[in-house]
């Protein structure tokens, strides 16, 4: 039923409407809040995190209650029904959190406060439990009780995890999360810049203000994002993507100039906002022999300056695949400015010549004609046929038209012809038709 009727219907409900980006930014903002009360903070999932505690001035009860004042304190998460409890490792506060708030389980009495717990607090499929509840095992207790050999034997390597955590045991290391670090600056209210020369000069002025940030916090930005903000409220964002992470205000300002190439706007600018991302640990992978190297910022401007003269992601380089045709065997990627890695050379001598060896070119499929002789083309365009190889056959999808799927077959067949001009091309026949489908130079 729709919204409106399950509203008539149960009065009493109450609507909670999904919103996956609310839900992530209250999530955030909570553990923003809890590095207050622990600099170790793990995310493991919308709704749960782990903090380690220890070192921390006061007691089992402080610190319970620091972690409640950082939470209390966020205005964003303040609503949030939390259950904050204290154990020795993971898999216990976890448990402990489901029993009730503010359980507190002491250092030794970890198996005795998970013998009564039923199995789904180990997070075990429902055919497993059931498989279990057959053998007579219904909580945490009875399943630490049973020998871990052939329990183990039985049900595989994960079940010495199970047995573990049966006895209160789990050795998973806290993983801190990586805190982000936004910088970001704006320059507005000094003026409009309505010629070239003007907005070059303010926005190289924000560029090393924010590389000056940059290399302040000992960081290197892999990643810009541009703001303009136009009198008659037009705004334009530039994502700009850097070959190497820098934290060089020369090499950025190259950068946003080439991306600012062939930009129009109708109306003088009146802010600038540069925010700096991908921040990574300061320092840079050199090559020793990178002679012959191209230099990726010189790669990296002018990629900038193909995307602003065609547009956004027009930049896109072949990468092979794995397929069963010929324009199933490669897929176009965004190109990368970034230094590709070194392959490892050996003194194996290679398995083709060196000579060369002909490419197959894919064409756009246009239709040609094709006269047959005996079976087999005999011209190809109005041009004679001086050799040709094949035919292979493809089919595919005949099995889903044999299990009545609704799928549409595909047959053809292949051949490889040599025209009187001296050119092999690759044709096919489907359906009745001839195509052209590719080169060979």
């Amino acid at each position: 039923m729709t919204l409106v009727q399950a509203s008539a219907c149960a009065r009493e409900a109450v609507v909670a409407v999904d919103d996956p980006d609310c839900e992530a930014t209250i999530w955030a903002a909570a553990l923003d809040a809890l590095d207050l009360a622990s600099p170790l903070v793990e995310d493991a999932g919308h709704g749960l995190a782990f903090l380690e505690m220890r070192g921390i001035d006061g007691g089992v009860e402080r610190w319970l209650a620091s972690v409640r004042e950082t939470l209390s304190g966020c205005e964003r998460a303040r609503a949030l029904p939390f259950r904050v409890t204290l154990a020795a490792n993971k898999f216990v506060a976890r448990a402990a959190a489901h029993v009730a708030d503010g359980t507190i389980v002491r250092r030794g009495a970890e198996a005795a406060f998970v013998a009564r717990l039923p199995l789904y607090a180990l997070d075990l499929d429902q055919a497993l439990i059931e498989r279990l509840h057959l053998f007579g095992v219904k909580t945490l207790g009875q399943l630490a009780a049973l020998p871990h050999g052939p329990f183990v034997r039985r049900f595989g390597p994960e079940a010495a995890g199970w047995h573990a955590r049966a006895h209160g045991i789990d050795e998973t290391p806290l993983v801190p999360r990586v805190r982000s670090i936004g910088i970001e600056r704006s320059m507005y209210g000094e003026g409009t810049a309505e010629r070239e020369d003007q907005l070059l000069f303010a926005l190289r002025s924000l560029v090393a203000r924010v590389a000056e940030d940059v290399a302040y916090a000992g960081k290197r930005c892999g990643f810009l994002r541009l703001t303009l903000e136009c009198e008659d409220g037009e705004t334009l964002d530039l994502p700009t993507p850097l070959a190497q992470p820098t934290a060089q205000s020369a090499t950025m300002f190259d950068l946003l100039r080439a991306r600012l190439e062939g930009v129009v706007l109708r109306s003088p600018v009146s802010g600038l906002r540069l925010g700096a991302e991908r921040l990574e640990e300061g320092g840079m992978e050199l090559s020793l022999f990178a002679g012959g190297d191209p230099d990726p910022e010189i790669v990296a401007i002018a990629l900038a300056r193909l995307e602003a003269a065609l547009g956004p992601h027009s930049t896109l380089c072949a990468r092979i695949a794995l397929g069963n045709r010929y324009e199933k065997r490669f897929v176009y990627e965004p190109f990368s400015a970034a230094l590709p890695r070194r392959p490892v050379t050996t003194n194996v001598k290679p398995a083709l010549s060196e000579n060369g060896t002909l490419a197959y070119r894919i064409l756009a499929p246009r239709e040609i004609a094709v006269h047959l002789e005996g079976g087999r083309p005999a011209r190809v365009a109005g041009r004679a046929v001086l050799d040709v190889a094949g035919p292979w056959r493809v089919d595919e999808l005949w099995w889903a038209e044999a299990l009545d799927e609704g799928a549409i077959p595909y047959a053809c067949d292949a051949y490889d012809v040599l025209l009187d001009d001296g050119v092999l091309r690759h044709i096919v026949s489907e359906g009745g038709r001839w195509y052209l489908r590719g080169i060979y130079d």
